[in-house]
């Protein structure tokens, strides 16, 4: 599958779009200073309260800034200060990485399980299985894991990602060995450090993407803005060099880059409630506090026939585009799709078999939970970042 990243400025924003196959599939929007707290930074923090009923702490990264810790969750703390005989005190000094961000009136996350991330691997502190990416087959991920266990310790383990597939052995070694070093180097480091040091930023979030996009295809990064050039060919020097060859500076004044692949209009599109299919069908998506909902209308379907076969081919469509706004609009939590209602059994499990092809394109775990006896199909996917409407809008 032929891939394009193209990172553009736009509205004092930066903009990262992902096509696959030529239509766009992706969409990021990112400040072009990185916020005071972001995803995956790793802070020196003081536990400032704990709510046992619930078993939770929250945790102060920073001046009047607490964040949700869950107990249950971060069974190990790293303590930089212990001040009580507890597992966990009011007082304590541990080391916490921000994990979720801040999504409307939820404070952000932060856990114990610190992750140093690369391209073809991640290095979990405190988990030290080694876990390889599902999208990889048998043979090859058993291969896999035998290539990561000589580096576990009683610190770490290893998450080997898609990326590693097809990948020289050599190269994931090498990275390991880098993160490591980072790790090691952190953790001395952090001995020094008072509360509320800032140890790791998190990377911005359109260099996170050259990290996370899973590359079973030819992937070209086009970007027009010189300095944003330079900053992302330092990046691939630094952490995948062997795609430098796939970065291209687009230069041309007469045609920028957001006008070339109508980026506005594709940002105007994933921000409205409605979505046409070519069938005349729409899909109607609302997030509300609670979850997303998408129901699924024949609108102007000019079909005569209303019968299961109509209707298994009106679903099929938005079963495919469904799939692809969830990623499109970085949609989280529960989300609810209410298909059009089909009498056949076999037609429900067709349509449920391609939705379920369509969600594992995604890169963020989304599963397929069930289907109710309303035929309303339930799916979870993991809450990272904010979802687009919510970007947009800061």
């Amino acid at each position: 599958m032929d891939k394009k990243l193209i990172i553009s400025r736009l509205d004092n924003l930066i903009w990262t779009a992902l096509f696959e196959e030529e239509r766009i599939v992706e969409l990021y929007c990112s400040s072009i200073e990185n916020s005071k707290i972001s995803l995956d930074d790793i802070y020196v923090g003081k536990v400032k309260n704990i709510v046992h009923n619930i078993q939770a702490a929250f945790v102060e990264i920073a001046d009047h800034v607490e964040c949700y810790y869950s107990m249950n969750e971060n069974p190990q703390p790293v303590f930089t200060n212990k001040v009580g005989k507890k597992p966990l005190c009011i007082g304590d000094e541990l080391l916490v990485q921000v994990s979720k961000e801040a999504l409307k009136t939820k404070v952000p996350t932060v856990s114990s399980k610190l992750t140093f991330k690369g391209k073809y691997v991640v290095l979990t502190v405190g988990d030290t299985r080694v876990g390889v990416s599902n999208k990889i087959d048998k043979t090859s991920r058993e291969r896999l894991q035998s290539l990561a266990q000589p580096f576990v310790t009683d610190a770490y383990g290893f998450i080997v990602r898609t990326n590693a597939k097809e990948v020289d052995e050599a190269i994931i070694i090498e990275e390991m060995k880098y993160l490591i070093s980072e790790y090691e180097k952190m953790m001395q480091t952090a001995r020094t450090r008072i509360t509320f040091s800032c140890l790791k930023r998190g990377e911005k979030q359109y260099l996170t993407k050259l990290l996370d996009i899973y590359q079973n295809g030819q992937i070209e990064i086009v970007v027009e803005d010189v300095e944003l050039y330079d900053e992302i060919k330092a990046f691939l020097e630094n952490h995948q060099p062997e795609d430098i060859k796939n970065l291209r500076l687009y230069q041309d004044k007469m045609l920028p880059l957001h006008k070339l692949y109508s980026l506005e209009k594709e940002i105007e599109q994933a921000l409205r409630e409605r979505v046409w299919l070519k069938s005349g069908a729409y899909l109607v998506i609302q997030p509300t506090e609670a979850l997303t909902v998408i129901d699924v209308n024949t609108g102007k379907c000019v079909s005569k026939k209303k019968d299961d076969e109509t209707m298994l081919k009106i679903n099929l469509e938005a079963a495919v585009e469904a799939a692809r706004q969830i990623r499109l609009r970085n949609l989280s939590g529960i989300i609810v799709i209410d298909f059009i209602n089909m009498d056949k059994e076999s037609s429900m499990q067709t349509m449920l078999e391609t939705f379920q092809r369509e969600l594992k394109k995604d890169a963020i775990t989304t599963t397929l939970v069930d289907v109710t006896k309303l035929q309303l199909v339930e799916v979870t996917r993991k809450k990272v970042r904010k979802p687009l409407h919510e970007a947009v809008r800061e």
